[in-house]
C-alpha cells in the first residue's frame, strides 16, 4: 500500500496515508508527467505535502479545488499547513446560478422490517419518549424513565417497545425571539417522530414554553399516542407520569414490525472531528451511500452550515431549480451574518483536532465535509426546525455543533444519524447515530465508539464493496440492530441556543 494519495488530477499537494519520514521519496504525476518528489521534513499521516513549488499568495489545490492562498514560498516536498497557508475566503459573496446537469439514477428497491404508524410515516424504532417542556422537570423525567424501563423488563408481552427515554434539555422558559420559537419547533418535532410509539410530554405548569402553548405547534396528535402531565397540577408527578406511562406502553406494543420500502428511509449526515482522511475515505463513503438510498426513492439531509463555506457553489449549482438555488444562498449568507451579528470571525475554523488530523483551513475541511453529499441533485433546502417534505438530497441550516446539529436532523425527520470521525466521540443523539471512523486505528482502538469503519477504503476494500456494506449496515439498523451509542444506552439531545437568556 502506498503512504500518500492524490485526490484530484489537479492537485498540488498530496495527503500522507502514514507518515511519510523526511528524505523519502514519493513518484507522484505532476501536470501530467511523473516525478520524484523528497520530502523536505517528516508529514504527519493525514498531513498534505506539496508536490511543486509554490509562490508565496498562490493556490493551494486539493480536492480539485483552491483550499487556501500560500502564506510564503513553498517548496515541492514541504509539509503545507497552518503555518504557510491560509484562507481565500471573503464574508458575504455574490452567487450565479449555474447548474450542472445531474442524471438521476434510479435503482431496485429493497425493504426492511419497520414500524409502520397509523399516520403514514414509518419507524425504526418504538420508543416510549419523556419530553420535558422546560429543564425545571429534567430530573424529574430522568427518574420516570428509570423506573418505567425496570417495569418494561418486567413485561414480557410488550417486548416490541424497546425502551422508555428521557430528553432533558436546559430549555422552555426565560428565552425571547427565535431561542424560544426554536425551542418549541424541535420539542414538537421530536412529540411527532415516527421513531417514537409513544410520547409523554411532561410540563411544570409555569414555563413560557407551557404544554398549551406547546400544543399549536405539536399539530393534530394521536391521543392515544402523545400524552400530557403538568407538574404543577400533580399530587406526585411521578406516580401519575408512570401510570400514563404504561398506558402508552400498551398502545406501542400494538405495534409490530413489518416490511417496508427504504423509499421511506430519511437518513441525516453529520461529520465531527474530522482528519485529513475524512474528506478522502467517511464521507465520500457516506457520499455514496446517499446517492444509492436516493436511487430507492429515499431522502438524505446535510447540514452544519458554516462548514459548507468555501464549497458551497458546489451544492448551489447542483440545486434542482432556481428557487432552490436561491435558498441556499440565504442558508449561507444568514449564517454569515449570525456570525456577524455576534463580531465573530466567520471563519473560525477549523477546531484544534482538525488541525491535529491535517486540516489546514475551513475550505479544506467544507471541502471534505461536503463529500457526503454524492452527487445527486439538491432537492430540498430547510430551515431550522422545519421537517423535511421532499425526498432525495435536502439541506438543513444547523450549526456545526455536534450535538446541535444531530438534534436538528432528528428533528428534521431523519430515522437515523450517519456521523462521520477521524478522532472519535461517544455522543447520540435522538436517534440511532451510526459512527463511521475514517482510520483504522481508530476504529480499533475506540471499538466501543465506532460502528463502521471506512478506513480499509486506503488499506485493501474498493468504494464500490464498502457503499455495499454501508448500505447494508444501516438497513440492519433499520431493522433493529443497536449501534453502539445505544447499546451504552446515551440519548443525547440539543438546542440551538442564539440569544438572550433572561
Amino acid at each position: 500500500m502506498q503512504n500518500f494519495l492524490k485526490i484530484n488530477d489537479n492537485d498540488k499537494v498530496v495527503v500522507a496515508l502514514n507518515p511519510i519520514p523526511a528524505g523519502e521519496t514519493v513518484t507522484v504525476e505532476v501536470q501530467g508527467q511523473m516525478k520524484d518528489i523528497t520530502a523536505l521534513e517528516e508529514i504527519p499521516a493525514g498531513h498534505k505535502m506539496a508536490i511543486c513549488d509554490i509562490p508565496a499568495g498562490g493556490e493551494v489545490i486539493k480536492y480539485g479545488y483552491r483550499i487556501g492562498n500560500a502564506k510564503e514560498d513553498i517548496r515541492a516536498g514541504a509539509w503545507i499547513h497552518t503555518h504557510n497557508i491560509k484562507t481565500a475566503l471573503g464574508d458575504l459573496l455574490e452567487y450565479t446560478y449555474e447548474p450542472v446537469h445531474m442524471e438521476e439514477k434510479r435503482s431496485g428497491d429493497v425493504t426492511f422490517p419497520g414500524f409502520k404508524r397509523p399516520d403514514g410515516k414509518v419507524g425504526v424504532r418504538n420508543e416510549i419518549w419523556i419530553i420535558p417542556t422546560v429543564g425545571c422537570v429534567n430530573n424529574v423525567a430522568t427518574a420516570i424513565a428509570k423506573q418505567a424501563n425496570a417495569w418494561l423488563q418486567s413485561q414480557a408481552d410488550k417486548e416490541t417497545v424497546e425502551e422508555v427515554i428521557a430528553f432533558p434539555h436546559p430549555y422552555g422558559c426565560s428565552q425571547m425571539g427565535d431561542d424560544q420559537e426554536h425551542t418549541r419547533k424541535i420539542l414538537a418535532d421530536l412529540i411527532n417522530h415516527p421513531n417514537a410509539g409513544g410520547v409523554l410530554v411532561l410540563g411544570l405548569g409555569c414555563e413560557n414554553s407551557n404544554i398549551d402553548v406547546l400544543k399549536p405547534y405539536i399539530g393534530d396528535y394521536d391521543e392515544n399516542r402523545v400524552k400530557f402531565v403538568v407538574a404543577q397540577e400533580c399530587e406526585d408527578e411521578i406516580a401519575e407520569s408512570l401510570e400514563v406511562i404504561k398506558g402508552l406502553v400498551d398502545y406501542a406494543a400494538g405495534f409490530k414490525r413489518e416490511p417496508v420500502s427504504v423509499s421511506k428511509l430519511v437518513i441525516g449526515m453529520k461529520c465531527g472531528g474530522s482528519d485529513g482522511l475524512s474528506g478522502i475515505t467517511a464521507n465520500p463513503l457516506v457520499g455514496r451511500f446517499s446517492d444509492k438510498l436516493i436511487s430507492k426513492g429515499g431522502t438524505t439531509i446535510l447540514t452544519e452550515v458554516p462548514e459548507m463555506f468555501g464549497a458551497e457553489t458546489i451544492l448551489m449549482n447542483r440545486c434542482a431549480d432556481r428557487e432552490l438555488f436561491d435558498k441556499t444562498v440565504d442558508l449561507i449568507n444568514d449564517f454569515k451574518n449570525y456570525f456577524k451579528s455576534h463580531n465573530q470571525t466567520i471563519y473560525e475554523n477549523p477546531s484544534p483536532g482538525n488541525k491535529k488530523g491535517g486540516i489546514s483551513t475551513l475550505e479544506d475541511k467544507s471541502l471534505g465535509c461536503t463529500q457526503k453529499s454524492g452527487s445527486a441533485p439538491v432537492k430540498g433546502v430547510l430551515q431550522y426546525g422545519e421537517t423535511v417534505k421532499t425526498p432525495g438530497l435536502n439541506l438543513l441550516s444547523a450549526p456545526g455543533n455536534d450535538l446541535v446539529a444531530a438534534t436538528a436532523l432528528a428533528a428534521a425527520g431523519a430515522h437515523i444519524v450517519l456521523f462521520t470521525t477521524g478522532r472519535g466521540t461517544p455522543f447520540a443523539s435522538p436517534v440511532p447515530t451510526v459512527k463511521i471512523s475514517t482510520n483504522s486505528n481508530l476504529a480499533n482502538k475506540k471499538s466501543n465508539w465506532i460502528d463502521f469503519n471506512a478506513g480499509v477504503l486506503v488499506e485493501d476494500k474498493s468504494m464500490e464493496e464498502e457503499t455495499e456494506a454501508l448500505f447494508d449496515y444501516v438497513v440492519a439498523v433499520a431493522s433493529g440492530k443497536k449501534v453502539c451509542s445505544e447499546a451504552a444506552g446515551f440519548h443525547d439531545m440539543a438546542i440551538f441556543k442564539q440569544g438572550v437568556t433572561l
